[in-house]
Order: C-alpha cells, then structure tokens, then sequence
C-alpha cells in the first residue's frame, strides 16, 4: 500500500480558501487555493473528473469541502 504524504497547506490559505473553478470559454475546471485579494486561484491544478477533486484534497489533508 503506497503512504499517503500529506501537504501543508500553503502559507496564508486556509482549507475554507479552496475553490473550484469552471472556464467561462472552454468549460474547463481547475481547483485551487483562492486569493481574494488578487482574485486568482494559486496551486490551481486540472480537474478532469470527481477523483482529481477527492485526490487535490487528500493530498492536503482536507474533508470533503469545496467553494464553487
């Protein structure tokens, strides 16, 4: 069985910061730590299906919780 490491999450973000994104063009979705003070999604990585979501949190060690 492969050991999970898990992240910290990264400085000045907090779990409640993650936020799931859609493309307004392409429909494209990205899920990250969101700046309200940029207005931009850092750490942003693709998200292809429901796993991508589930693995993006695991991998910071977060429960089940999204913005959209």
């Amino acid at each position: 069985m492969k050991k999970l490491h898990i992240l910290p999450i990264p400085d000045g973000f907090t779990a409640d910061d993650i936020k799931l994104e859609s493309s307004i063009c392409t429909g494209e979705k990205t899920i990250g730590f969101y700046s309200a003070a940029d207005k931009k999604l850092h750490f942003a990585e693709l998200v292809r299906n429901n796993s991508d979501i589930e693995e993006f949190l695991r991998k910071y060690g977060i429960d089940n919780k999204i913005s959209h």
